[in-house]
């Protein structure tokens, strides 16, 4: 039986709410809350003293009905009373009514304060929506449409990321953003059942071979009993020390105790009450949990669902997530090489390293001047006609082309002087905004083929490349001016193109198996590597460590390749292929599965290769060891499409901390930014729709944003920083399949922004205002380049 309440000295029967400031056995309220005796008609307000047992207080309300919540500003001068279907707002001077608001189709059963602007109202209902409220005026601000299936029984405004969190009984859920100009949009929504499944599942791949942690579980004595989860309570944490950007938050639930991440939308630590023998309380009826002022410590408070049982748990959630987090094995990871003894770090690659082969051909002397002589000499000299002679050929049908004509190729692959005077050499400005407006369109097929990979080119990123599902590849100028070169030869959708860093080669693979690398100089291929080659089709190929080699995937394997390419012409052997590529080493994944995304830093030396398995896993290899370095199991629900790390531009300086950021996308599970250091999810992206179809991501050149393709025919920019998109780009007409950003730094502004949509190529561009001035075409502009692609052969792009 509940004590009796203090300032009446009556009988919980009688129903009242005793509000004792500082009290820690209060209810609902996890600040300065007082412990609910029973539904309540009357409300005693009690002053903060040392000796909270004989407190004195002052009735403020009589006669309103059950009350399920209250909540105080954080003022400390209006307190909001959920009583019925209404939010009564009570003076605490003059013990007045100031608003009454009403709009509710059920019992209003949480409310939350906006810290930020104390004159918003957040309620909750078990009409299964939220309301907000001026409560100064008594206005209703916003109403959500019906949420899900069961009531809202709790609220947490987050002031940190600016979120608005719902909990429903059914063990749901709903984080809106609360930043100016989002009109309360869904971030997104979280099913705790399958969030702990999933805590449980890697806990269980994290335990020590040798043995199991110590346990206070109690002895089971029958079948386990699945419980439900329903948010009794919600609570903030402070896990500081477990992530500088994110928040945290306590989720009160009748089988437990959960600590959830507001960025990763992950579950941190699991305490559930059954796993202690001196608790009595198995399946919790009501919780309310406050954090300590000046302390990490957390105090729980429960009643029993079936009892008259009461208990007080005090939790350190710093040594909860200690005992709980998966060990960290093996050396620290880093994409950026540790300095050692060596000036430069190329040196300082290991003897047994893969890596060693190509620095030492490098490191090779210089040949003489005689070696050069008489190489340039002139042995025999081949037969030249100078007339043409016409071939009587076998047949009068017309021969075969041979070989592909020379396609849009001008001024022997040199630019116009027109396109390099569109860029300046300037600093990448780091705090631009992101694009928002679509500038110019440029057709770039005529069937019906999809655009499915688009890259700039490394260091000015004056140039555009892309691959097609019709076989084809296409070389553009970046501002979509003049027609693009086109590259045929594959027999297969072409699904990965790649810039080498100096600008000079494009490396294509396709889905016939081939692997080509092609020059701007003529539509030739000057590689060709075949089925020989690879065993299985090649997923992903790129330029490796500044294009000393040829990383690429193909099955299980990552087959690092050493390549030389040669451009030397002869036309009586044309057919002999003088480029040559023989491979390093093959590196089999950990449980020997597919390899579906492949990723690796060329703009400056790294160890470090990335690659994503069928099998939901990621692993990071490191080529200066030749092994395996670091694997992280259950990645995603899905097989990962595309791993896109932080490669920053020649234009733009970053923390050396921030390369160690990257990205990973799957099907119907968003996006996922991880840290190297740590191998943890730092934060995820759920704003776009991505069901069934691989849709590109990429970084920003100045890492702050982190942009996407989506099924709705628009592309999305994120913040870092942020678990909500920023800008939402429209112009395609079918699904957004790729993007990519310009390395570039500040642009010209020219009277024609442009980027690829549909047959077409389309840019978005947005002006700048310096105090009331605004920025017009004929001046400078700090801009960047948002390229997208979609499947109706359409590409876009973004400038700022």
């Amino acid at each position: 039986m509940p004590p009796a309440c203090p300032p009446c000295r009556s009988s919980p029967e009688a129903g009242f709410l005793c509000l004792a400031p500082g009290c820690v056995l209060g209810l609902r309220v996890p600040g300065r809350c007082g412990h609910l005796l029973s539904t309540t008609r009357r409300i005693h307000v009690v002053p903060s003293e040392r000796n909270w047992r004989l407190p004195r207080g002052t009735v403020l309300g009589a006669l309103l009905g059950r009350v399920l919540c209250l909540r105080l500003s954080p003022d400390d001068r209006v307190v909001a009373v959920c009583a019925g279907n209404r939010v009564l707002m009570l003076d605490l001077e003059s013990r007045s009514t100031l608003a009454e608001l009403d709009g509710h189709h059920g019992p209003v059963t949480a409310a939350e304060f906006c810290a930020q602007q104390t004159h918003i109202l957040i309620s909750a209902s078990e009409d299964r929506s939220f309301k907000v409220w001026d409560h100064r005026v008594g206005s209703l601000i916003h109403s959500s449409s019906v949420l899900t299936a069961s009531p809202l029984l709790s609220l947490l405004v987050d002031p940190r990321s600016q979120q608005l969190v719902a909990g429903c009984t059914d063990g749901q859920l709903w984080i809106f953003s609360l930043v100016e100009g989002h009109h309360y949009r869904c971030v997104t929504h979280v099913d705790l059942r399958k969030k702990r499944e999933s805590f449980s599942t890697r806990r269980a791949e994290s335990k020590p071979e040798g043995g199991q942690p110590p346990s206070t579980k109690a002895p089971e004595t029958g079948e386990e009993t699945e419980v439900a989860l329903p948010v009794l309570s919600l609570a903030a944490c402070d896990c500081g020390f477990l992530s500088e950007t994110g928040s945290c938050l306590w989720i009160g639930s009748s089988a437990g105790l959960l600590i959830f991440n507001l960025a990763s939308f992950e579950l941190e630590g699991v305490l559930h009450y059954k796993d202690f023998w001196s608790l009595s309380i198995q399946v919790a009826g009501s919780c309310a949990v406050a954090s300590r002022t000046g302390g990490r410590e957390a105090l729980c408070l429960l009643t029993s669902m079936f009892g008259n049982e009461t208990a007080l748990v005090e939790v350190d959630p710093a040594a909860l997530l200690r005992s709980q987090q998966r060990p960290r094995r093996g050396p620290d990871l880093s994409v950026l090489p540790r300095p050692g003894p060596c000036f430069y770090f190329s040196s300082c690659v290991s003897p047994t390293s893969p890596l060693y082969l190509g620095l030492k051909e490098k490191r090779t002397k210089p040949a003489t001047q005689k070696q050069v002589a008489a190489r340039s000499v002139v042995k025999d000299h081949p037969l030249v006609f100078h007339n043409k002679i016409q071939s009587s050929g076998y047949t009068a049908a017309p021969c075969a082309t041979m070989f592909s004509p020379k396609t849009n190729f001008k001024n022997d692959g040199k630019r116009a002087s027109k396109c390099k005077n569109n860029y300046r050499r300037k600093e990448y400005p780091l705090e631009s905004p992101p694009p928002s407006k679509l500038g110019k369109r440029l057709a770039v097929a005529r069937d019906q083929a999809a655009l499915l990979c688009i890259q700039c080119s490394a260091g000015d990123g004056q140039r555009l490349a892309c691959g097609l599902a019709n076989h084809l590849s296409l070389v553009c100028n970046a501002d979509l001016t003049g027609t693009p070169a086109v590259l045929s030869g594959h027999d297969g959708a072409v699904g990965s193109v790649c810039w080498s860093h100096d600008g000079r080669w494009v490396l294509s693979a396709s889905q016939d198996g081939t692997l080509r690398v092609w020059s701007m100089r003529g539509p030739e291929p000057l590689l060709r590597l075949g089925k020989d080659m690879f065993p299985k089709p090649v997923q992903s190929a790129q330029f490796y460590y500044i294009d000393a080699f040829i990383l690429s995937s193909s099955g299980p394997e990552v087959q690092l390749l050493k390549h030389h390419i040669d451009t030397s012409k002869d036309d009586l052997r044309r057919y002999r292929q003088k480029s040559w590529c023989t491979p390093v080493c093959r590196l089999l994944t950990a449980d020997v599965v597919d390899i579906t995304s492949l990723s690796a830093v060329n703009d400056f030396h790294s160890y470090l290769v990335l690659a994503a398995g069928r099998n939901r896993t990621l692993e990071i290899f490191d080529l200066n060891v030749g092994c395996s370095a670091a694997v992280i199991t259950g990645a995603h629900s899905r097989p990962v499409y595309q791993i896109c790390q932080n490669k920053g531009s020649s234009f733009a300086t970053q923390q050396s901390q921030a390369y160690n950021l990257f990205a990973t996308a799957a099907t119907g599970d968003g996006i996922k930014l991880w840290d190297l250091r740590t191998l943890r999810c730092e934060r995820r992206f759920e704003g776009h729709p991505n069901r069934g179809y691989p849709c590109g991501i990429a970084f920003s050149p100045c890492g702050r944003f982190v942009a996407c393709g989506a099924e709705d025919r628009h592309a999305y920019v994120y913040e870092t920083s942020s678990s909500t998109f920023s800008r939402r780009l429209a112009g395609h007409t079918s699904t957004v399949t790729a993007v990519a950003f310009s390395p570039a730094a500040a642009q010209a502004a020219v009277p024609t922004h442009v980027l690829v949509d549909d047959p077409l190529l389309a840019c978005h561009h947005q002006n700048r205002c310096r105090g009331s001035e605004r920025f017009r075409d004929t001046e400078y502009l700090a801009l960047f380049i948002l390229l997208s692609s979609c499947t109706s052969k359409r590409l876009s792009c973004a400038l700022l």
